[in-house]
């Protein structure tokens, strides 16, 4: 990993992060993240992506596995599974900094029918690797490119595929490639998941992912459970005590109204269920966040 891409996504947080230390870039998919203390834990279930750090340490769990990655690797999530992270490794002097990159399906599959690489077996789907120079490389471009607004528009997009190509032909491609095979379990599911996350407020009856994802119901909920390691109601629901924790840690809202937003009928079901996830009922849990971040309790 090169000081200059770490110069570079410096100065691109210290111009645009907000306050949460996310800053956006107007690259589809491209995010730039600084923190200058080690973080509380935060629930996830994210879309599959590669993250590049490049100063700091961070940890990151799924089920009974742990991952910790450092400065010069690389984290990959190849399937959208829940995780539970945490920086451990920041300070003002020294912040964490990494550049995350959502992995493009549509990229992918033409990609491999151009390298004739077939999809690997299943396995893990959060690994962490050194990060490829090639890739390193690519990834600098991309951030050299941010700084001439004018030429994003017309060339971000080969730029972009150019580090899809680069992951691909890598440590991380045996396990990138899966996501991109049409007729693969994974890409199938991954359309049902979609539609989970754009209607995770309403009722969805598992046949109508079923047949989204063309499989039976049985052989939906076997391989929707291997790829994500959650039934769809399981994902349903923490998708859905994910959105309402964000309500009420960024926005302010009641827990009761943070229930009713996301899709819960019962705010007593809400309150058991919020806290078998996150370890404390939803108002001790809002004030543990506030005092540890050093605001009112």
């Amino acid at each position: 990993m090169t000081d200059t891409l770490l110069n570079a996504v410096r100065r691109y947080v210290q111009a645009y992060a907000d306050p949460a230390g996310l800053a956006q870039t107007p690259i589809p998919g491209l995010t730039t993240i600084r923190s200058t203390a080690p973080s509380g834990l935060v629930h996830a279930i994210a879309k599959p992506l590669v993250c590049l750090v490049l100063q700091g340490s961070k940890r990151v769990a799924m089920g009974a596995e742990t991952f910790i990655f450092n400065a010069g690797d690389s984290l990959l999530i190849a399937a959208d599974v829940p995780t539970v992270s945490q920086i451990t490794c920041a300070s003002i002097d020294a912040p964490y900094l990494s550049l995350v990159l959502e992995l493009d399906p549509a990229v992918i599959v033409d990609l491999s029918m151009q390298m004739k690489a077939l999809p690997a077996a299943d396995g893990p789907p959060v690994r962490a690797e050194p990060t490829d120079a090639e890739v390193a490389d690519a990834a600098l471009r991309l951030m050299r490119l941010l700084e001439r607004p004018a030429s994003v528009p017309v060339l971000h997009g080969q730029l972009v595929r150019e580090l899809h190509y680069w992951l691909l032909a890598g440590r991380h491609g045996a396990a990138i490639r899966r996501l991109g095979w049409p007729q693969g379990h994974a890409r199938r599911v991954a359309r049902a998941v979609a539609v989970l996350r754009a209607e995770f407020m309403r009722p969805l009856p598992v046949e109508r992912l079923a047949a989204i994802a063309d499989m039976s119901p049985s052989s939906f909920h076997h391989h929707f459970r291997a790829v994500t390691s959650l039934t769809p109601l399981q994902f349903q629901k923490q998708l859905r005590l994910i959105e309402a924790r964000r309500l009420m840690m960024s926005q302010g809202v009641t827990a009761s109204s943070a229930a009713f937003t996301v899709g819960y009928e019962s705010v007593s079901q809400f309150t058991r269920e919020y806290g078998r996830m996150f370890g404390l009922p939803p108002v001790r849990d809002t004030a543990a966040v506030k005092r540890w971040a050093g605001g009112p309790a």
